[in-house]
């Protein structure tokens, strides 16, 4: 069974736009938004375009999880690296997910830890 941040996970990592898509049609509300300090975004739309441009800014790198994950009722929160596959990543950062009552991420505020000079 995949949780919230696996679903997540595999939503920054999808490359292709159409996979992305499914993604975000099948794992996130329609209404969904992102909010971190470089963004804030809503809809599967704005998501996908969100995405892409950190794909495009940092091409092969990957979203990994950093440390344990922690939930109660319906929020997550975990840290993420995003770096080269299998290296120390470049930059960190700490997202809470809010899933709606049928477990589809809602809304995530994100924040970054370490981020490159």
């Amino acid at each position: 069974m995949h949780t919230p941040v696996d679903l997540y996970l595999e939503t920054w990592n999808a490359t292709d736009a159409a996979t992305r898509e499914r993604l975000l049609a099948d794992h996130w509300s329609e209404a969904a938004t992102y909010t971190d300090p470089m963004v804030d975004v809503a809809g599967h739309d704005e998501i996908s375009a969100t995405i892409a441009a950190v794909q495009a800014q940092f091409p092969s790198y990957v979203f990994s999880l950093v440390g344990s994950i922690d939930a109660h009722h319906r929020q997550t929160r975990f840290q993420w690296g995003l770096g080269p596959a299998h290296a120390e990543p470049v930059v960190i950062g700490f997202d809470v997910l809010v899933s709606d009552e049928g477990g589809r991420i809602q809304c995530v505020h994100g924040f970054l830890d370490k981020v490159p000079g």
